[in-house]
């Protein structure tokens, strides 16, 4: 672990890093170093995130020690509807395109944030992505791999606009150690930085991405974009064996990872064995896919659907789901189940960052797919998200498109605490996210591994309820994978630390000793980055 008495910025990309440790240097808060650390990875990182699309947060105010919710994920345009994409002959959600794209929220995100939690003036925070994104910055191994893949660069060659941004090398992606520019990304980081949110929401890159929505038949308006805001809400959490764990409400997943949690508490912590290690990653999986097969059944806008949360979250619920799962036989058909009734109350980059005083900014942004929609508003070097493919097109079911609707949603910040631990942690990686946060928070609570061992262990993943599939990374024994398979699990083995698993980061404050501590996961290539001493 990286631990330091002053405030730590934990990232995927180093130099996002080292930008956020730059902004607590100066007397920025967490929430500013947050800011500027996103920024600069949507330079970085173009494919995972950037000011096309959405932001989640958890902030930890250490004055008060309140723990508040930012959900900053933008709905469809308000003419876009399932009987609009019928009549162009569309019977799914598009997976990119202009009928993917959803009303951009991670500025309005940031300038509430900053409005709220800020110190330092806003232009200074986009200064340092101004500056990669005008300069340049050489390619990183990860990144490079991750711009190479074969599918999306498919989905940028279709799009011109796309492919003039993002493939710099006559039409194929910069390599490992390229020196890649973003002007385009340059131009709108300083007009928000000189404008403020006016300028993306009303202003001069609203003008460009109507342009080119209206370009593609797309339905987006001036009217969805300038009066989208992103709104305040309050946590979910749980008890989990001693720690209080948070979430974001629904349309965020959020929701899998504490009933997942809730039904592993029905089940003791056994001593490490191979025996007990199989059992350990039998329970996990199994209990991964109920709670799945009920977020996909329930999760949903609340503005637009009634949902059982808190029978969802109910210890009573997890007791009648944990003895659906069977010690010697993995589950091939998971199926949703009947929550109690209760009144109810009411590819992406994740990043972490703590402050000197213990303000703790549990933050995630993402544009979905790689490179999202693939559509670039012209001029402006971002990608639009494609966040609208998580809708489904079935009239019955509680997350049907609809205009003004916000959709399901995959990314979900983490937070746990206990006594005067505090923890700020989140993985990012799609629909893998809850089961990859129930992993790590049970490293921590159920084994006392450290921020940076907890990270590291050897994960699993699985895309799907149904069926018995289950990749898991190449470190984890072969005995206990033996074990598994004997069960009904068919394992696909991954390398040791494998991106299909996430890539993680977390910080911890001790509000007693006033020490911080923080690790960034060794399956990106980012860096934990302490703000040090001014000099």
């Amino acid at each position: 672990m990286v631990v330091s008495q002053h405030g730590i910025c934990a990232t995927s990309h180093p130099l996002a890093s080292e930008a956020g440790a730059r902004i607590l240097r100066e007397g920025g808060s967490a929430a500013d170093a947050a800011i500027a650390a996103n920024a600069v990875l949507g330079v970085v990182e173009p494919m995972m995130n950037g000011i096309g699309g959405d932001l989640f947060v958890l902030y930890r105010e250490a004055k008060t020690g309140r723990l508040t919710g930012l959900n900053a994920s933008g709905p469809a345009p308000r003419a876009l509807s399932p009987q609009a994409l019928t009549r162009i002959g569309m019977t799914r959600m598009p997976a990119a395109g202009i009928h993917s794209v959803t009303v951009p929220g991670a500025v309005d995100g940031w300038s509430k944030m900053h409005s709220r939690f800020g110190r330092l003036p806003w232009r200074r925070l986009l200064e340092p992505a101004i500056a990669y994104a005008e300069e340049g910055f050489p390619v990183s191994e990860i990144v490079a791999a991750l711009w190479s893949v074969q599918e999306t660069l498919m989905k940028l060659d279709f799009n011109p606009a796309a492919a003039r941004v993002f493939l710099p090398r006559e039409g194929y992606p910069p390599r490992e150690g390229d020196l890649f520019r973003n002007p385009g990304l340059a131009l709108s980081y300083s007009l928000l930085a000189a404008e403020g949110p006016a300028a993306f929401y009303a202003g001069p890159i609203a003008d460009a991405i109507l342009r080119t929505s209206e370009s593609l038949f797309g339905a987006l308006t001036a009217e969805d974009l300038s009066t989208y805001s992103a709104e305040w809400v309050d946590p979910i959490s749980i008890d989990y064996r001693g720690w209080r764990v948070y979430e974001l409400p629904p349309n965020s997943q959020g929701l899998a990872v504490l009933e997942m949690l809730n039904i592993m508490e029905q089940f003791p912590v056994t001593a490490p064995s191979v025996e007990s290690a199989a059992a350990e990653l039998h329970k996990r999986i199994e209990a991964m896919k109920l709670a799945y097969a009920d977020a996909w059944r329930y999760n949903a806008d609340p503005r637009t659907a009634s949902i059982p949360l808190d029978g969802l979250l109910s210890k009573e619920y997890a007791r009648t789901r944990a003895a659906l799962i069977d010690p010697a036989r993995a589950n091939p058909a998971a199926e949703p189940g009947t929550p109690p009734a209760f009144p109810n109350t009411s590819d992406t980059v994740y990043l972490a960052v703590v402050d000197r005083e213990g303000n703790i900014a549990s933050w995630i942004q993402s544009i979905y797919a790689s490179f999202g929609s693939a559509i670039v508003p012209d001029g402006m070097g971002f990608a639009l998200q494609n966040r609208g493919a998580a809708f489904s097109l079935d009239p019955a079911h509680p997350n049907v498109l609809a205009g003004g609707k916000r959709p399901y949603h995959t990314i979900i910040p983490g937070f746990m605490e206990r006594d005067r631990a505090h923890v700020g942690f989140g993985i990012m990686g799609g629909v893998n996210q809850p089961l990859a946060h129930a992993q790590f928070i049970s490293n921590v609570a159920d084994y006392n591994m450290n921020l940076q061992k907890a990270l590291e262990a050897p994960r699993f993943f699985l895309g799907n309820p149904a069926g018995c599939d289950v990749s898991i990374e190449a470190r984890v024994p072969a005995a206990v994978l033996n074990a598994l398979a004997q069960m009904g699990h068919h394992i696909t083995l991954r390398p040791e630390y494998s991106q299909e698993m996430g890539r993680g980061q977390a910080v911890l404050h001790n509000s007693e000793t006033g020490i911080n501590f923080a690790a960034s996961d060794p399956r990106a290539d980012g860096a934990a980055t302490p703000e040090g001493i001014p000099c």
